[in-house]
């Protein structure tokens, strides 16, 4: 989940009604979201921990409306399970949301990522605690010579931002150009480093590129052949693929739409990912990544003690860049509070889509979503998924 957005955004909207979605044109609703309730007991009262499918039913209602045109939930756990979807597939024809539809994943791709790297540092190939540039000694320059593979993967290299700034109107006028991950490694390892390797974090794509770049090397492989080997063909996770170039969502969908100035409301979902690659550009379903959630967190994917890195926030005295704030990321994952759980996750954002995969350690609660957000890239977390996160885990948990 995003350090920033569970302490300056999820405390702050306790009730739920502060978070206003952006100005847009009124959109019409449809019927009530469709869900199916946890199980209940013998007796007929609810499983112990069961969902609150009333919640979760209310942080649906009223879809499609200004903030997100649709949602689809899934909710398991010790106490059963939800299903939920609502809002439409498209705001021209207004037919409902695919429950089952592909969507973009966004940083959810850094897990991924991660958990590659991990395994390969399990397997005797990759040091978590070796330089990069033993791997990549052409694309890292000496002055990056002590960055570690760690801190790649838990956001503490120091390496600088790129590519991150300009106007919206910018980005969909140059949504189907291609972006080269080692051209963009180059150009921020020209600049002085954000701060030296170790001593902060800063939560960004460019570590995530390297560490693509770096699976690559070591294996000899493309990056997604490497994902897909290790990761989606084992867990049999059929909707979910990389697109490299291809700028479209293959198979069934509900339509992306981002608000641009003046209040029009555009369909983003034909939009290039290859700026975000390793970092970002995932396509999947809610039922695959319940699925990778449940084998990850499980054990099932990375092995042993190398699972723990996924868990292991960086030292007490590393904190935020430029906020001072606490250190919230570990390898792929952040973490937070929420009705009194200690919830693990990553969320992704992309033009028109954002979701999330987040549980309890022992996956006594799960949650995947994906919001059709009308600003999925905008500042602080959009209402509809703040509700959903809220009804399946809790209120966030006082300081």
């Amino acid at each position: 989940m995003n350090a920033r957005t569970s302490r300056t955004v999820v405390a702050a909207a306790l009730v739920l009604g502060i978070a206003a979605g952006p100005a847009v044109p009124a959109l019409a609703a449809p019927g009530a979201p469709s869900g199916l309730p946890a199980p209940s007991a013998p007796s007929g009262l609810p499983a112990p921990d069961a969902p609150d499918a009333e919640a979760l039913r209310s942080a649906l209602a009223g879809l499609p409306k200004d903030d997100a045109t649709a949602a689809l939930v899934r909710v398991s756990g010790t106490g059963g399970a939800w299903r939920g979807s609502a809002g439409v597939h498209d705001l021209v024809s207004g037919r409902p949301a695919d429950p089952d539809g592909r969507f973009r994943a966004g940083s959810v791709t850094k897990v991924f990522t991660a958990a590659v790297v991990l395994q390969l540092a399990g397997e005797g190939r990759v040091g978590l605690d070796a330089p990069v540039r033993r791997y990549l000694p052409d694309l890292i320059p000496a002055a990056y010579g002590a960055v570690t593979v760690r801190q790649l993967l838990d956001h503490t290299s120091g390496i600088p931002s790129v590519g991150g700034g300009g106007e919206l109107e910018d980005w969909y006028a140059h949504r189907f150009d291609p972006h080269d991950p080692a051209r963009a490694v180059r150009e921020a390892t020209s600049r002085e480093p954000d701060f030296a390797p170790g001593t902060q974090q800063h939560y960004d794509n460019i570590g995530y590129t390297v560490a693509g770049l770096l699976i690559e090397r070591v294996t000899g492989d493309a990056y997604a052949s490497q994902v897909s080997r290790r990761i989606l063909e084992p867990l049999r996770l059929k909707d979910t693929y990389f697109p490299g170039a291809d700028p479209t969502i293959r198979g069934p969908h509900n339509r992306g739409y981002q608000i641009f100035g003046g209040g029009e409301l555009r369909d983003v979902t034909v939009w290039g990912a290859t700026d975000a690659w390793a970092a970002g550009d995932l396509i999947s379903t809610t039922a695959d990544l319940e699925r990778f959630t449940r084998a990850l967190f499980g054990g099932r994917v990375v092995r042993g003690p190398l699972l723990e890195a996924m868990f292991t926030l960086p030292d007490a005295s590393v904190r935020e860049y430029g906020t001072g704030e606490p250190a919230a990321y570990s390898a792929g994952l952040s973490v937070m509070r929420l009705g009194e759980r200690e919830v693990w996750g990553k969320t992704g954002g992309r033009w028109g889509y954002n979701t999330v995969l987040a549980a309890t350690r022992d996956l006594s609660r799960t949650l995947v979503y994906s919001v059709n957000s009308t600003d999925a890239k905008g500042e602080g977390m959009n209402p509809t998924a703040l509700g959903i996160v809220v009804a399946a885990f809790g209120a966030p948990s006082a300081d």
